[in-house]
């Protein structure tokens, strides 16, 4: 479904390479974690495949094959084809990627106006099956509101919503839950399950929050300074980690009695 294949960029203002021969497979209807520290590359990583990846400001080499279609590498006309109708981005803060002065309603018909030539009535009731789907209440209601009218955690749902209406093959999370509270935090992973086994989309989830990662996702990989070190299923990356960097990410995870340590 996805691959990436030994993908590596460099920043021109930088010394090292910010992902360094990162490959990695992401199979139909699976949820795959990317784990490690700040600044390890896993938001590079994702901006790569979503095409985002700044490419003036940036040396790049691999690829990044969708369905067997090359991204990394494609023209800007080939990837505005593709963007928000088969890849959709969820990013930390929706207060800072929705618009405030668009209602809710017509940011998730966005991607449909683009993408497809639905009337205005076809595509307001896509949008609402999809604030629907993500478990917002009274959605005509939210349809009309503007973003500052929302909390944090209707706004990420509703953020979801915009990036699943068109119902793409893959969804990049770049730590979707870090700035929500533990309650809607688990709203939020559970919702995402809903959706992967309901809808069958694939899905990248980036975060730093290993307890996250392993109540959603079933295989995870751990990045360390550009570098992919490690990489296997849930049980085995927690249970069984071979590399000394997933070693200490592991021993570093809070718990009762024992305060969270430093890597």
């Amino acid at each position: 479904m996805l691959e990436i294949r030994d993908l590596h960029v460099k920043f021109h203002t930088r010394d090292r390479e910010a992902v360094a021969g990162v490959s990695l497979t992401i199979h139909d209807g699976e949820i795959v974690g990317l784990v490690g520290e700040s600044g390890s590359g896993k938001s590079v990583t994702a901006m790569s495949v979503a095409g985002l990846l700044p490419r003036k400001r940036c040396a790049y080499s691999g690829q990044i094959l969708l369905d067997g279609v090359e991204l990394l590498h494609a023209d800007r006309a080939a990837l505005r084809k593709i963007q928000g109708k088969s890849i959709g981005v969820v990013f930390q803060e929706p207060q800072s990627c929705m618009d405030p002065l668009m209602k809710i309603g017509r940011q998730v018909e966005e991607v449909l106006c683009l993408h497809t030539d639905l009337g205005p009535e076809e595509r307001k009731g896509l949008a609402l099956d999809a604030l629907a789907a993500v478990e917002l209440p009274d959605p005509a209601a939210v349809y009309e509101k503007y973003p500052h009218e929302l909390s944090g955690g209707m706004l990420q749902r509703a953020m979801i919503a915009a990036a699943i209406v068109i119902r793409p093959r893959l969804l990049l999370l770049d730590e979707p839950t870090t700035a929500l509270d533990v309650t809607v935090q688990a709203q939020i992973l559970d919702l995402l399950k809903k959706l992967n086994r309901e809808s069958g989309i694939s899905m990248l989830f980036i975060s730093h929050n290993l307890n996250v990662v392993r109540r959603l996702c079933a295989r995870a990989a751990v990045m360390q300074r550009g570098v992919l070190v490690e990489e296997g299923d849930i049980g085995q990356i927690f249970y069984h980690p071979r590399h000394p960097y997933t070693q200490r990410l592991i021993a570093a995870i809070p718990t009762r009695g024992r305060k969270e340590e430093s890597l």
